[in-house]
């Protein structure tokens, strides 16, 4: 399973994209646009993500997440989260 997610800090100054691949409720390895590489948490990470960072277009698609789609989706839905009329 796979679970990815935007952070913002000051808007769209600062925007971090992180995706976790879990397995049996742990999550085993993790993508971070901060890092730019995929990262390990446990044994059964090592692997998998030593092929992931050998493969240079999976990287480049991931480092341009931040760009494409969340500074994309903090555009389209800030409007829609901030300016709500009770």
């Amino acid at each position: 399973m796979g679970e990815a997610e935007c952070q913002y800090l000051n808007g769209t100054e600062w925007v971090r994209y992180v995706h976790s691949c879990i397995h049996n409720r742990e999550q085993y390895a993790h993508f971070d646009s901060d890092v730019g590489l995929f990262v390990a948490d446990t044994a059964l990470g090592e692997h998998t993500t030593k092929y992931w960072n050998s493969k240079p277009e999976e990287l480049e698609y991931r480092r341009t997440v931040v760009d494409w789609f969340c500074r994309k989706s903090y555009e389209v839905l800030t409007p829609f989260i901030t300016e709500r009329k009770g």
